[in-house]
């Protein structure tokens, strides 16, 4: 059983919920809940439920209200979550724990983040904290100052919470997330100068100063003309810091370039307007756990950067935009030609329709390295903002749900929490509707089918989406014209060169080819060679053949392709986790073959099947990229595939199985 406050108040157990009648019945609950395992006066209930002078009747109308909360929540099942309205004189008392509050468990994962010391735990926990927000608190209550009071001291610690997880976004350098997060919340509280001066440092720290200095304006003139009031000290502390840091940056551009020219552009104000992609561009006094303190290792090239390589003539980005892109994959090597494909498929304006491309392969093949890479690259082409979401097809958990991905999404584009629809139909027509006439990106990862995806497309003309997953999603090109764009494992050259990325092309040269047996052990995949990249950072001392040595026995390799939650027997399990019980129980038959090569007989022979079931199987495996269909009847599954099958399923005889492990969602599609 649940209780909300943080929005229409409201009582749900399981997928049902209560009816609570009346404003004033849900005013009662309401003030109990405010007040959990505490006595509450009727007084109290009184001189909160009524304005103005209460009827003489008062006492026998709270006490009927109460007397029918009682049985309502009888009838939900009270009694098994411990919960109990019991009468104690002329006071009631609402008892039950307190986790059950919307309201308390904002307050604890709230008191929990850290942003300043723990950025990185902080903003899950922030956002986790936000997403309790269904509307402004206590809707449905009535509207005596009691209950505007106390909506009001909820509202504000929902803000500082916002306040919270800028600060923590920009303490890892993601400054493009910070401003998307204070910008929605800025517009509806246009004189809270806390927030107008985190929302002014993370447009400045994106390159927008003149959109940042503008707020600054444009809330010294609210603040005067409706308070008669100056800024006070944040607002103006932000203000000096920005013009302080603007004065450096240009003295130090001016004498490196002394005959360079202005990239300045008109304020932005409210409008979405921000300057144009720049390099130098001046930055505030460093703050705690900035991004390159953060991630650590060495910069990116040039061209990785969110906003190096960006195409297209459609202007600057545009202040407040949505930048929801993860950061840039760290030493992103090759897949030019998958660029150059993608590129191709999502800037086809021809068609007049949105373009829509699907990044599919196996597991750890690199596909969302591959998606955001060429996301950062093309940033430019979309000004209006890059949206972006985990799916979670192949996660631990259950997959996302349309509805929830479409609530931030609409957030994100500055959708007011109680004007985000319930249903995901609703909510998904909203979203299409609001981009219609906007130049848009989305990119949607790990998706596990063809239906989940569908509500989250965009249908204006010049929005584009990237999907990735490891099936190949049939039905979007069957049914919404998506352009199919592979991704293979890497050739004996590429992932060498990945391996020196990650080692250094000094320790990759000292033994050629024990780089090319290591290419060839972790089966070319980019997640198992930074895995085994991750193991010789950590033995200094080792040779690659020594590596390499380690790897040839079968019952370890899969143990040593692994770097705490990120691995190739993880990201497997995730997708054998996916397949029917019948499916996984051949996957289990083809990993005794010994060279990994046989036709849909042998297969048939291998698992007991007839040839047409046989054949089905083998179908659906290839679309999950667990086998490949090499020629016509010519089936393989690759070495690393043969050694978890077998460690899962063939020993142990529970071919099938549906549980999911411990292997991190992500691992997959990052290498």
């Amino acid at each position: 059983m649940d209780f909300s406050l943080l929005g229409p108040i409201a009582v749900t157990t399981g997928s049902a919920e209560l009816s609570l009648g009346p404003a004033k019945r849900r005013s009662v609950l309401a003030l109990l809940l405010l007040q959990p395992n505490t006595t509450v006066p009727l007084e109290q209930l009184i001189d909160s439920l009524w304005e103005d002078e209460p009827p003489e009747h008062a006492r026998t109308v709270v006490q009927g209200h109460v007397s029918r909360l009682r049985a309502t929540l009888a009838e939900g099942g009270a009694e098994a979550y411990g919960i109990e309205l019991a009468t104690h004189g002329s006071a009631y008392l609402l008892r039950l724990p307190e986790e059950l509050i919307d309201a308390h468990r904002f307050g604890e994962l709230v008191t929990l983040a850290r942003p300043e010391a723990a950025p990185a735990d902080a903003v899950p926990l922030l956002r986790e904290a936000l997403g309790l927000w269904r509307g402004p608190a206590l809707t449905g209550t009535v509207t005596s100052p009691p209950f505007a009071a106390a909506a009001h001291a909820l509202e504000e610690r929902r803000l500082t919470a916002v306040e919270a997880l800028g600060r923590a976004y920009g303490a890892l350098g993601e400054h493009e997330q910070a401003a998307a997060i204070l910008y929605s919340a800025a517009v509806n509280h246009p004189l809270r100068e806390g927030l107008i001066a985190g929302l002014m440092r993370a447009l400045f720290r994106t390159g927008r100063q003149s959109d940042a200095l503008e707020w600054f304006h444009r809330t010294r003139r609210l603040l005067n003309e409706e308070l008669g009031v100056d800024p006070g000290e944040r607002l103006r502390g932000a203000y000096e810091e920005i013009l302080r840091a603007e004065a450096a940056g240009q003295g130090r551009k001016a004498a490196a370039k002394p005959s360079g020219t202005s990239g300045g552009e008109p304020a932005g104000g409210p409008r979405h307007g921000g300057a144009p992609p720049t390099t130098g561009e001046p930055q505030l006094p460093a703050q705690e756990g900035t991004a390159a303190a953060t991630h650590g290792g060495a910069a990116a090239p040039a061209k990785t950067g969110p906003r190096a390589g960006a195409t297209g003539g459609s202007g600057p980005a545009r202040a407040g935009a949505p930048r929801l892109l993860p950061r840039p994959p760290a030493r992103f090597l090759g897949r030019e030609h998958q660029l150059t494909s993608l590129t191709r498929a999502l800037t086809d304006r021809t068609t007049g329709e949105s373009p829509l491309a699907v990044v599919a392969g196996p597991a750890g093949v690199g596909k969302t390295a591959c998606a955001v890479q060429w996301a950062h690259l093309h940033a430019g082409a979309f000004p209006d903002g890059q949206l972006f979401a985990d799916l979670r097809g192949f996660g631990e958990g259950d997959e996302a749900p349309p509805a929830e991905i479409l609530r931030d999404f609409l957030l994100a584009l500055g959708t007011p929490p109680e004007r985000v629809p319930g249903s995901a139909q609703a909510a998904s027509a909203l979203f299409r509707s609001l981009v219609a006439e906007r130049r848009l990106l989305v990119v949607l990862d790990n998706a596990r089918s063809s239906a989940q995806v569908r509500p989250l497309l965009p249908g204006g003309p010049h929005c584009a989406t990237v999907v990735t997953s490891r099936s190949r999603l049939d039905g979007l090109v069957a049914t919404d014209c998506a352009r199919p764009v592979g991704l293979q494992a890497l050739g004996h050259e590429e992932g060498a060169a990945l391996l020196g990325a990650m080692l250094g092309p000094e320790r990759v040269a000292e033994d050629p080819a024990a780089a090319r047996e290591l290419v060839d052990l972790c089966d070319g995949l980019p997640l198992a060679l930074r895995a085994a990249a991750a193991q010789l950072t950590a033995r200094p001392r080792w040779r690659l053949a020594r590596l390499a040595a380690a790897l040839h026995d079968e019952r370890r390799r899969l143990a040593l392709l692994s770097a705490e939650d990120t691995g190739v027997a993880a990201a497997l399990r995730m997708s054998v986790a996916r397949l029917s019980a019948d499916d996984a129980r051949l996957l289990s038959a083809l990993a005794t073959t010994s060279d990994g090569h046989l036709n849909a007989s042998a297969a048939a022979a291998l698992a007991g099947y007839d040839q047409e079931r046989t054949q089905d199987a083998l179908d659906r495996l290839a679309e999950m990229h667990l086998v490949d269909e090499e020629a016509t009847d010519v089936y393989t599954i690759s070495t690393l595939t043969q050694l978890f099958a077998r460690d899962e399923h063939g020993e142990s005889g529970e071919a099938g199985r549906s549980s999911t492990g411990d292997g991190g969602s992500g691992s997959g599609g990052r290498g």
